[in-house]
């Protein structure tokens, strides 16, 4: 039989069933019943920003690299030796590609199912030859996807695929942070450290002080030793510098994916090396289009969505296609003399499965709690952008307060050694100037170091530059960035 004389016989039979299909959806009125278009969760929204020059603004403000704003060529090749290193950005590259791959998956089940077999009969009974038969064939299967269905699932797989990409980009920013944090981190030990040195040193000089002294019968023995414990604590302070700095190297090494303890950082000083860069005066004003963990939960608001039209549909009835060519012999030679073709269509009306109806009710509540993720993420947005605002202005207000003190106390250092030069005051009075001093640039180093972290927060929080992303079925927006 020719394919020609198939498709005649195979029409009329086709036409048939697609028929019969319609009558349940014709009796279910024309609704649709995949379920309305995707539309965006419903989430609290803001009109504006806290803080002096927080104003919602449009344009681009926010550039991908910000982090090359702290002007430190060393960050800049951390972070870009993280970016290529890093096992957890890896995993999360990993996700997508299987997403990825998924995709072609859900495609595969709206394909047509081809199978091709080939086998032999050897039978011999008592009194009679052996016999053998020979056989040949191939066997086509098809759901003809007339609801749309599997476009459904491929949907769904699509959205998921999205999301991921959104969860690699979430995990970019967060690596970056992370790198930049722990860098500052590092940097301010350094410092520390070198600030406690010097308070030792002082107290030692103090307490040679107050040792001549005691020899001399000019101090008390109680003065020596509250000296001696502070000179332990000072260096016991020292040690958990110390110690913090190692710490913070292996984080930062892990980061980079180098192993802990291969990877070590020259003494550096965080306020010579990392200058304090200006915060945007407009602020994006597409939070929810930007920030990539907020795109990654609407996508799974959208697969949700998308599952749940999948499982309406497959109460509609669904037709079959299966085509069958062959060949049979009793002889190996005879094999390709003759054919046979067959098609066989068929119609499979779901009248009674509590199985689609579950399902139907499974995905609805697994759509309901993606929203409710979606708009918990949202809040968690809103309130990290007010908080770093908050802090920025906050402590924007300590330093100079925290510049004044220092400036202050450096005119009465000055004051005092001249004092000192005159035989006005004693080299302890001097030396207890100093500390404060010293302990007041602490406090500014420390204040820095709080303003670089509340700065990287803020980027992060904001989407770090990410362009806005369209969450919708088919769309090339979310496209994957910087991998």
């Amino acid at each position: 039989m020719t394919a020609d004389r198939v498709r005649r016989c195979a029409g009329p039979a086709i036409r048939a069933l697609l028929y019969v299909a319609l009558l349940p959806a014709a009796l279910a009125g024309c609704a649709d019943l995949a379920g309305p278009a995707f539309q965006r969760p419903d989430a609290p929204t803001k009109a504006s920003w806290s803080g002096p020059g927080a104003r919602v603004s449009a344009s681009d403000t926010i550039v991908p690299d910000w982090w090359q704003s702290f002007g430190d060529p060393t960050l800049d090749a951390l972070v870009a030796k993280a970016i290529a290193g890093n096992f957890d950005l890896k995993v999360l590259a990993a996700r997508t590609q299987v997403a990825g791959a998924l995709i072609g998956e859900a495609k595969a089940g709206g394909m047509p199912i081809v199978d091709v077999g080939a086998g032999a009969i050897f039978e011999k009974s008592t009194g009679r030859k052996t016999s053998q038969r020979y056989d040949l064939g191939t066997q086509v299967s098809w759901e003809l996807d007339i609801w749309g269905k599997f476009e459904k699932g491929v949907q769904a797989q699509t959205a998921e695929f999205r999301a991921t990409e959104a969860d690699w980009r979430a995990g970019y920013l967060t690596l970056v942070a992370a790198v930049s944090n722990t860098y500052f981190q590092i940097l301010q030990l350094d410092e520390q450290i070198g600030v406690q040195r010097k308070a030792l040193d002082r107290n030692r000089a103090i307490l040679a002080i107050y040792e001549a002294q005691l020899a001399h019968g000019l101090a008390p023995r109680t003065q020596v030793v509250r000296q001696r414990a502070e000179i332990n604590r000072l260096t016991d302070g020292l040690l958990e510098l110390a110690r913090a700095r190692d710490l913070a190297e292996n984080a930062l090494a892990t980061l980079t994916g180098v192993p802990a303890g291969e990877q070590k950082l020259p003494v550096g000083r965080l306020q010579d090396r990392v200058r304090l860069p200006e915060v945007p005066a407009g602020l994006p004003a597409q939070l929810l289009a930007r920030r990539p963990d907020i795109v990654a939960a609407e996508y799974r608001v959208l697969q949700g969505h998308d599952l749940a039209g999948q499982a309406k549909l497959a109460q509609l009835p669904s037709i079959q296609l299966t085509g069958r060519a062959g060949t049979a012999s009793l002889a190996l030679g005879d094999l390709m003399k003759s054919f046979t073709l067959s098609l066989l269509p068929s119609i499979n009306i779901p009248l009674f499965d509590p199985g689609i109806k579950a399902r139907i009710k499974t995905t609805e509540a697994q759509t309901e709690a993606a929203a409710a993720e979606y708009r918990r993420t949202v809040m968690v947005a809103f309130e990290e952008v007010e908080n770093a605002l908050t802090s920025l202005s906050a402590r924007k207000s300590q330093r100079a307060e925290l510049a004044q003190q220092t400036g202050q106390l450096k005119l009465v250092a000055t004051a005092v050694q001249a004092q000192l030069a005159a035989g006005i005051v004693s080299q302890l009075e001097v030396f207890e100037t100093e500390r404060q001093l010293l302990a007041a640039e602490l406090a500014l180093l420390a204040n820095h170091q709080q303003i670089l972290a509340d700065t990287v927060t803020l980027y992060k929080a904001l989407g770090g530059g990410w362009p806005p992303v369209d969450v919708r079925n088919g769309s090339n927006d979310a496209r994957s960035q910087g991998k």
